[in-house]
């Protein structure tokens, strides 16, 4: 696993990071050529991606932490406080210490939400069709959460539940490490029946690798609505499509993955899903009743 990409004195630059403005600037240059393709001005591209990072990052890490404040959402609060305390000091140790702590923790239906404000306000000022907009940006809504994905995969975040499948393998490094020990203390609720039968203590635990299992999920979701965005019979089809299409992704992966569960043993991420799935199904219904 590679969580820091690189190191200039003690600031630290994560692999996570620098997948997600991959994210963002691979994401621009698509738009960019698309909008200039169908005769439209391309500095659009640049503002609508600059609005959902701001706002997408911002809902990214107040989901983040709400959703784990008991484990590391507290120490990011403190790292945000390090990093106002080092500006307004100008103490360039506290600002360092406060970027490394503030982590790089993200929860993307969080991201989503902000992202979904930001740029709403954008086109309400510039006096677009949020419609038309929305089905512009859908495929690299869809791109940026499987870039992310990898930039997991290479922290060791958000792996899955665990498994004897062979061909798997566990996450030494990871965040928080697949041992027998990590699990014994962080995951109880399974321990008992998926890792002690099969493993003992000092062992390494294979588990799903969720995050490959997403990156392939939305690539070939990304490439099926760039399809669909060409044969479209109504402005907003194309967005309601992902909205289906990722959260009935997300809610099945989440059945492998090791986030907490509240009501009828859904994740909060399930519960968002479903909302997702049910208000697109219901809105796609409507527009093509009209046609």
């Amino acid at each position: 696993m590679y969580p820091i990409l690189f190191q200039i004195g003690s600031l630290q630059i994560s692999t996570y990071g620098f997948m997600l403005m991959l994210a963002f600037i691979v994401n621009n240059f698509l738009l960019k050529r698309y909008l200039i393709s169908i005769g439209k001005n391309g500095q659009i591209a640049e503002d609508i991606i600059f609005y959902a990072a701001i706002g997408g990052i911002v809902g990214a890490k107040i989901f983040y932490i709400i959703e784990y404040y008991e484990t590391d959402g507290y120490a990011n609060i403190q790292g945000l406080i390090s990093i106002f305390k080092g500006l307004f000091t100008f103490n360039l140790d506290l600002l360092i210490l406060g970027i490394n702590k503030f982590g790089s923790g993200l929860v993307f239906l969080g991201g989503l939400f902000g992202g979904f404000i930001s740029v709403s306000y954008y086109v309400y000022k510039e006096k677009l069709t949020w419609t038309i907009v929305s089905d512009w940006v859908a495929p690299y809504i869809i791109l940026g959460q499987g870039i992310g994905r990898l930039g997991c995969f290479f922290v060791g975040c958000c792996y899955g539940k665990p498994t004897n499948i062979s061909w798997l393998f566990p996450f030494k490094n990871g965040r928080p490490p697949t041992t027998y020990e990590s699990f014994q203390y962080n995951h109880p609720e399974i321990f008992n029946s998926l890792v002690k039968p099969f493993y003992k203590f000092g062992d390494l635990i294979k588990v799903h690798p969720t995050q490959l299992y997403e990156f392939l999920i939305y690539f070939i979701v990304f490439l099926y609505l760039l399809k669909i965005r060409e044969l479209k019979k109504y402005d907003g089809q194309v967005f309601l499509e992902y909205l289906f299409l990722a959260g009935f992704s997300r809610f099945i992966i989440e059945f492998l993955r090791l986030n907490p569960s509240y009501y009828y043993d859904l994740s909060s991420a399930q519960l968002i899903s479903i909302i997702m799935i049910l208000s697109s199904t219901l809105l796609m219904y409507f527009n093509r009743s009209k046609l």
